[in-house]
């Protein structure tokens, strides 16, 4: 099995589906609830999983029993938890999200104990994973921007050392605490253009791929993906499905393609099964509920 390790948020996702969406200080009634597990790092976690990778997840859940309850669903999926830290007094991370009936989303999160990740936690489950393995070749290291900064730059730090293929998924955006150089990014649209300045999705992958030196890879929702890579820029389409609810979508395109480059598969290839991945995802409620199998996905990594 391929290996992978997350470094970022687990969360319990709180979801109301509704009609529409509400315009600022309106209340819209009629809606139905459901408790999902969440978090970007956790999700993207379980995408990696479903998909045949075998995962480990470095983060932080409050010692409660929201906290219990994430970490549990987690282990169901196979992902090693051992490295995510519980801390006293401080609440599992949260997310509310509204979802309308195109699979529209609003999301709202308290990062709760996700902000308290330190840099010294993700330093030591990293020094432990990435010397796991034996004679297996290096794996992928997939972080992502809801825990601290700190959190963040310790991880780039401790993977770019050691052989792993390191994708950054910078969501939220905000200006890198640590070297980038040979880091795969995974922003979405909005996200490129908040870290360029730049209007146009491929200007603004250009100016990311001369801050890394690396492949950038833009998603750009229900139109596919635009992928740079040795200065050559490809827009790839995602395959048509009815969407129902579009929250997981750009986790499941991380995890897939974490798994897909770990496996061995070059990054076209990866991103193009990452991208049918996503898409079946969004055929239910919930961020998980529709993340694909291994062989529900056409030339699975």
């Amino acid at each position: 099995m391929t290996r992978v390790v997350v470094v970022g948020s687990v969360n319990v996702d709180l979801v109301v589906s509704v009609g529409r969406l509400p315009r600022a200080g309106e209340t819209v009634a009629g809606g139905t609830f459901a408790r999902h597990g969440g978090g970007k790092g956790a999700n993207q976690a379980v995408a990696a999983a479903r998909l045949g990778a075998r995962v480990a997840i470095v983060g932080a859940v409050g010692a409660d029993e929201l906290g219990e309850e994430a970490l549990a669903e987690l282990a169901g999926e196979g992902i090693d938890v051992d490295h995510v830290t519980r801390l006293d007094g401080v609440a599992t991370g949260v997310a509310a999200i509204v979802v309308d009936e195109s699979g529209e989303n609003q999301i709202a999160v308290a990062s709760g104990a996700n902000a308290e990740l330190d840099a010294a936690a993700v330093e030591r489950a990293l020094a432990a994973l990435l010397s796991q393995g034996g004679s297996d070749p290096p794996g992928a290291v997939l972080l992502v921007n809801e825990v601290p900064e700190a959190a963040v730059a310790a991880g780039l730090r401790a993977a770019s050392s050691t052989g792993w293929l390191v994708v950054l998924n910078p969501a939220p955006a905000r200006p890198a605490g640590a070297d980038l150089g040979g880091v795969i990014l995974t922003p979405n649209a909005d996200e490129a253009r908040e870290l360029t300045g730049e209007e146009d999705v491929e200007a603004a992958a250009r100016v990311l791929a001369e801050r890394t030196g690396a492949a950038v890879l833009v998603t750009l929702g229900a139109d596919g993906a635009l992928l740079l890579d040795g200065g050559e820029a490809q827009r790839l389409t995602a395959p048509p499905v009815d969407v129902v609810d579009t929250t997981g979508a750009g986790d499941t395109v991380n995890g897939a393609l974490a798994a897909g480059l770990a496996a061995g598969r070059p990054l076209a290839e990866a991103v193009r099964f990452a991208l049918a991945a996503a898409a079946l995802s969004t055929t239910a409620a919930g961020a998980r509920t529709a993340m694909p199998r291994r062989d529900e996905v056409p030339a699975s990594p």
